[in-house]
């Protein structure tokens, strides 16, 4: 009977190995930490710099100035008025409910993120598009990095640049690249291979090919990336904030914590007020550019 009981019960290591295992990966993770620790925060530190003057300039600059300039963004954008007004209301509440300056730095780390996750994202779905060797490769990376939760991924960037602004941007740009790689990759593989041929007729180049043909008309599939990548970047604000990020997810921990409702209702509408602004103004956009394309292939 003893021996059928291998059967019933799942065969698993030792514990004294497991045990042994976590240990040694531990260890290993925090001596690469003490070595290469102060080296990583060196690197990042003109981002850092960059994140503290550009909160400084939304938080500390008349917040009528700052109404006009973001209204203005997002007019270009969409040519829309009745966007436009929409902006201008929701931000006023948003100032009046006493939320502004946490909306900016809110506001901040959400443009840097989504500036980073762009210069790092395109050019990545660009390798991909050309070398199926690329995307076999970095295909299971984003799925893990789309599946394994938030929280995991915080632990090694706080062991490695401890709380801050830093670990904060790393982790959300993690959780919201995916997107912007994917449909990249997508956009740039649908461009009709006949136009490239042509292009190629008229003697383009690689680089003109992809600069004249295949990113213009890839453009809406990469804009509709954007467009997640915003919205991803705008859901991890809060899980950031447990790491020291300051903006509206704090307010919305606090209240979990401390079962304010209220407090965390009002800093939720405003995560959601600046979602809905900068999902309308992308896609907007992304309308305007593909009619503006279609205009132009029809003449």
């Amino acid at each position: 009977m003893a021996d059928s009981s291998w059967l019933s019960k799942f065969p698993k290591m030792d514990r004294a190995d497991l045990l042994e295992i976590r240990k040694y990966l531990d260890g290993a993770y925090r001596d690469f930490s003490r070595e290469y620790g102060d080296a990583i925060e060196g690197f990042f530190s003109p981002l850092l710099d960059f994140l503290i003057w550009f909160e400084k300039l939304l938080v500390q600059s008349p917040w009528w100035a700052v109404l006009i300039v973001i209204t203005g963004l997002v007019y270009l954008a969409s040519r829309s008025w009745k966007m436009s007004l929409s902006v201008v209301v929701a931000f006023l509440l948003i100032g009046y409910f006493g939320m502004w300056q946490d909306t900016m730095r809110t506001l901040s780390i959400i443009t840097v993120c989504t500036m980073l996750a762009i210069a790092l994202g395109v050019p990545i779905g660009i390798l991909m598009a050309r070398s199926n060797r690329a995307q076999a490769i970095v295909t299971p990376v984003l799925d893990i990095m789309q599946t394994m939760p938030a929280f995991v991924y915080l632990i090694p960037v706080v062991m490695l640049l401890g709380i801050g602004k830093i670990p904060g941007v790393i982790a959300v740009v993690i959780y919201a690249i995916p997107p912007v790689i994917r449909l990249t990759n997508l956009g740039i593989r649908l461009v009709d291979k006949e136009v490239l041929e042509a292009a190629t007729a008229y003697g383009a180049t690689a680089w003109q090919r992809l600069v004249g043909v295949q990113l213009p008309l890839a453009g809406p599939t990469i804009m509709a990336g954007i467009n997640q990548t915003i919205m991803m970047a705008l859901a991890m604000v809060v899980i950031a904030s447990m790491i020291g990020v300051k903006g509206l997810g704090q307010p919305v921990l606090k209240s979990i914590t401390n079962q304010y409702f209220t407090l965390g209702l009002f800093n939720g509408l405003a995560i959601v007020a600046l979602a809905i602004i900068f999902d309308r103004a992308t896609q907007a956009y992304a309308k305007r550019t593909q009619k503006h394309m279609q205009g132009g292939h029809h003449e």
